[in-house]
């Protein structure tokens, strides 16, 4: 049974939380109190704490002995913490005599490239310095990401520079060569009767002819593509609405109303990230009388969609095709009678067909095929077909069948050779425990991937596979555009291109750029070859779309089976995905969405279920699906739907690298025929210590979020909170008379009604800013480094629950509370506005975090760059020294850091602009956060140009700045969030 192992798994002592009095206290609130977690509504001693303590669980240094004490900090704590002198790493020095053909010492080179998720294509653009990598951004030409990305795609520099990646050829343990293999896979594919070649979703057009070739080859041999969340029931409900599998493509900027059926709409793959972009834009809010779309969200879990919506019901994942059965009754006959509320269906209802054309329903990739069928008879009905919803033809099929059928030879011993290629089907298969021991008789086995895994462990063969960034290749995306994967670097180590070892396998060796490249040059684009590497996308493509007819028979052939008793719900995890980013710290320690949990997945519930079961936060549960069982610890969500969990797969990996083994626990072992199934919940008499970020660096009890509906800001722009009164700014102790100069002024706006809470910006700011991973340990002694923090706040009762995000970072306060108290002068004030951090002078008295009310500076207390402990091998430190940006300072430990509003950006765009002679430009600088961003929430620039983006949304009358009441004159400030409810719907 998958079980957890690691800190605090120990016998539960009194609890914490009394779940009775907290429902009592939110349900006396009315929903009129924000608040961040359950802790602070029950005022227990662990929140007050960290409320009175700015620099809480101290102790864990000091209470050391001596031996201990010099061990962990050495003699530099009295010299970094009392002289402020810290010793530079020596190293030997060499004269740079020839850079490099192309390479201009000091300028950075960008390349178009893209990356792969889940069979779909992100596309990118990737800056090189000096002949590396070093940040990943959105490419602007691309429709996926428009500019944009995720966490996964800023996190893949770190997955690049991974000491833990594959360095050699093994076989049986033992390091081989490269030609050993081929030779030794080769013999064994030529003489095999039942060959396998599993991968993940393919989605480069090139390597999908290669693996299709190569089978055709070999009689009996079979490609089985498999992926653990996957579109499947997507594809077999488009079959059952139209009679054809149909790939299913949104477009969220054509939309006034959406209806989510349980989809999480903005983390489902590559493609959320263009509707995140899309649905931001029916969100701004211009004049008066602003014109936003709206968002009614059904679902089980608490997610990015539910937070952003106008309207968020929490429902049982197997109520959801009920519900979808109502929408649609009420649609085509006007009764909406059934289980949910027949008025709100048929206002639901009654909305989408005042807007027809211009409304979208979604159903979630892990709902049903019926629900999907549904759901698109619900769109050909508010004639979305064309217009927010579009279909592409597509070659794919169902991966469930295959990889059934996959299980079943292996465990009956019918496959004699088997190849996995980026896949680890020994982790993600249906029962995959049942087909370890079958899959060690199989006289033949090589796993190729990035790094080892729970598949290369058992197999003969392990060769390392080459990251995107150092290998040829091309990807298409949802909506059937196909960008080239191009290399920025030659392989870290022996690693091998999927192309090539494909076409060595079929015995036609061939480097894989001659491979891609002649894949389309004999689709006759080789004379827009240049162009396509130049945009990062293969041009006058044609998208193959198509407008399917519905098959009118199936109106009779959807069945919805009666909703579970108690449920569990299995999700891919938000920050380390299915498990294939186990092994990178950043998203290991990104807090996640909503819940701001790290380092572990949780299994989470509803307040109501919580106290049913008699359980609390950190309570170990053990949760049953037939006859498997697995352990985890309790999460309470305000919002999840009653009689249900949820749980995040990717956890619980026995073998992917130091960073992410043996954390969490395993849920695919209850993953049986889909991800929503029927299970029960047994509390344990044990806890298990999750380090949970939500509390940290707290601003309780002040005007921190501003929220109101379209009708309140029509009644008050300002969204002024009732009882709320600016006071009067006096005369400050600071002379502002040095920043009257002609400099430009940099400043910061964030929307709040657009911003989803997703952690792009987060993410990459750390890759931007050289910010490290300090792990589990300190992220649960509150000092965790990220330079920017989404702060929760949840509000309602009940059943009615709602919640709100805010990004917070250095505010660059005009009148910074830091700066005076600083001994050193450490922590000054620039010309432009810029609060800066002078690290060299810095002696870390930590009076200036101190004395922030924002609490947005970080400290150094170890020196987590370059740990040794986790950084043993010769070569780990040297590699991980190729992801800093050498623009951007590598703290030592001893000083405190904070958001620099990405000075090194404001001063590469000022040195431009110096040689022109000319100001910098709105919009030349975008900060790394801003670049991220998918919604486009952020904006900053010059705030003294009126015509400005940022000083336009400055001037906004919905537009606040953080604790405006203690004057000291914020740079950033934000836009209050808007809701857009059915006024007809009852709240």
């Amino acid at each position: 049974m998958p079980s957890l192992k690691g800190k605090g798994m120990e016998p539960k002592d009194n609890p914490k939380l009394n779940l009775t009095e907290i429902n009592r206290k939110l349900a006396k609130s009315e929903g009129r109190e924000y608040y961040r977690s359950l802790d602070e509504v029950a005022g227990t001693p662990e929140f007050k704490k960290f409320l009175e303590d700015e620099f809480p669980n101290r102790s864990t240094l000091l209470s050391m002995d001596r031996r201990q004490f010099i061990k962990v900090m050495g003699a530099s704590l009295a010299l970094a913490g009392l002289s402020g002198c810290r010793f530079l790493p020596q190293e030997k020095i060499k004269p740079y005599v020839k850079a490099p053909e192309d390479i201009i010492p000091g300028k950075s080179l960008r390349y178009a490239t893209a990356m792969v998720r889940r069979g779909e294509a992100l596309g990118l653009v990737v800056e090189s310095k000096m002949g590396r990598p070093t940040k990943i951004e959105g490419n602007d030409l691309h429709p996926a990401s428009l500019g944009s990305t995720d966490v996964f795609a800023q996190a893949e520099l770190l997955t690049l520079y991974d000491p833990d990646r594959g360095r050699n050829v093994l076989n049986e343990g033992q390091i081989a060569t490269y030609d050993e293999f081929l030779k030794a896979a080769r013999e064994a594919l030529a003489s095999s009767k039942n060959a396998r070649i599993v991968t993940d979703r393919i989605a480069s057009p090139t390597l999908r002819s290669q693996l299709q070739a190569l089978v055709k080859q070999h009689p009996g041999a079979e490609w089985i593509e498999w992926e653990p969340f996957n579109d499947d029931n997507a594809l077999e409900g488009s079959g059952l609405w139209c009679g054809t599998y149909q790939e299913a493509v949104y477009d969220f900027s054509k939309a006034d109303a959406i209806v989510s059926l349980d989809c999480s709409l903005f983390d489902e793959g590559p493609w959320s990230v263009r509707l995140a972009r899309d649905f931001a834009a029916g969100r701004k809010v211009e004049g008066k009388e602003p014109m936003m779309s709206r968002l009614y969200v059904f679902e089980s879990g608490v997610t990015t969609a539910g937070l952003a919506s106008d309207h968020r019901f929490a429902v049982k994942s197997s109520e959801i095709g009920g519900i979808a059965q109502q929408l649609l009754s009420a649609i085509e006959s006007g009764s909406s009678s059934g289980t949910f509320d027949a008025d709100t269906i048929s206002e639901i209802a009654a909305d989408l067909m005042s807007k027809k054309g211009r409304a979208v329903v979604v159903a979630g990739s892990h709902q049903p095929a019926e629900v999907h069928a549904l759901a698109y008879r619900i769109n050909n009905a508010i004639d979305a077909i064309g217009q927010t919803l579009s279909f592409k033809r597509t070659i794919r099929t169902p991966l469930r069948t295959n990889a059934k059928k996959l299980v079943a030879e292996l465990v009956n011993g019918q496959v004699d050779w088997l190849l996995a290629l980026s896949a680890n089907p020994l982790h993600t298969l249906p029962q995959a425990s049942t087909i370890k021991e079958a899959y060690g008789k199989i006289p033949f086995t090589a796993s190729v991937a990035l790094a080892e895994n729970e598949t290369s462990a058992e197999s003969k063969w392990y060769v390392p596979l080459a990251h995107f960034l150092e290998a040829w290749s091309d990807a298409e995306a949802r909506d059937g555009t196909v960008a080239v994967i191009q290399p920025l670097i030659k392989p870290l180590h022996d690693a091998v291109p999927a192309h090539e070892l494909v076409a060595s396998l079929a015995g036609k060796p061939n480097e894989d750029y001659e491979i891609v490249k002649g894949y389309w040059e004999a689709k006759g684009i080789g004379d827009k070859w240049e162009k396509a590497l130049n945009d990062g996308v293969v041009p006058e493509l044609p998208r193959g779309e198509t407008r399917p007819l519905p098959n009118l028979a199936a109106k009779t052939e959807v069945r919805i089976s009666s909703p579970f008793a108690f449920e569990v719900n299995l999700r891919p995890d938000p920050t380390i995905d299915d498990g294939r980013y186990a092994n990178n710290g950043w998203l290991q320690e990104l807090p996640k969405p909503i819940t701001t949990v790290t380092w572990d997945n949780t299994v989470q519930m509803s307040l109501k279920t919580a106290e049913k079961l008699g359980v609390e936060n950190e309570d170990v549960v053990e949760v049953t699906v037939g006859q498997n069982k697995a352990e985890g610890p309790v999460w309470i969500v305000p919002g999840h739907a009653d009689d249900s969990v949820t749980l995040h797969a990717g956890y619980g990996r026995t073998k992917c690298g130091r960073v992410g083994e043996e954390l969490g626990f395993d849920v695919y072992p209850l993953m049986l025929d889909g991800a929503i199934v029927e299970g029960r919940v047994k509390k344990l008499d044990k806890t298990y210590q999750i380090a949970a970020a939500q509390t940290h660096h707290s601003m309780e009890g002040r005007d921190i979020v501003r929220v109101g509906t379209i009708d309140d800001y029509k009644r008050d722009p300002k969204l002024i909170p009732a009882g709320f009164e600016m006071p009067a700014h006096e005369k400050t102790m600071y002379d502002h008379s040095e920043f009257d100069n002609d400099s430009q002024q940099w400043g910061m706006s964030i929307d709040l009604n657009t911003c989803i809470g997703c952690n792009a910006c987060t993410v990459a700011c750390q890759a931007e800013n050289n910010i490290p991973v300090v792990g589990k340990d300190q992220v649960h002694n509150g000092r965790e480094m990220h330079w920017i923090r989404i702060d929760n706040y949840f509000t309602g009762k009940e059943g009615n629950f709602e919640h709100v995000v805010q990004p917070v970072g250095c505010q660059h306060c005009e009148d910074a509370p830091c700066e005076p108290v600083c001994p050193v002068a450490a922590t000054v004030h620039s010309s432009e506005g810029l609060n800066q951090m002078v690290y060299n002078r810095c002696v870390g008295t930590r009076y200036c975090s101190n004395n922030c009310p924002y609490k947005v500076r970080r400290f150094n207390f170890l020196n987590y760059q370059y740990n040794q402990k986790n950084f043993d091998k010769k070569d780990d430190i040297p590699l991980l020294k190729l992801l800093n940006n050498p623009d951007v300072t590598v703290r030592s430990r001893g000083v405190m850091e904070k958001c620099t509003y990405c000075v090194q950006r404001i001063n590469e765009a000022r040195i431009e602009a110096k040689k022109q002679v000319r100001d910098v430009k709105d919009g030349e600088i975008v900060t790394a956060c801003q670049q991220a961003c998918p919604t486009q929430a952020i904006v900053f620039g010059d705030i003294r140009d009126p015509n400005s983006k940022v000083a336009k949304a400055k001037a906004e009358e919905r537009n606040y700045k953080l604790l405006e009441v203690l004057n000291t004159r914020p740079r950033t400030s934000y836009s209050a969030r808007l809701r857009n409810p059915n006024p007809r719907i009852k709240a």
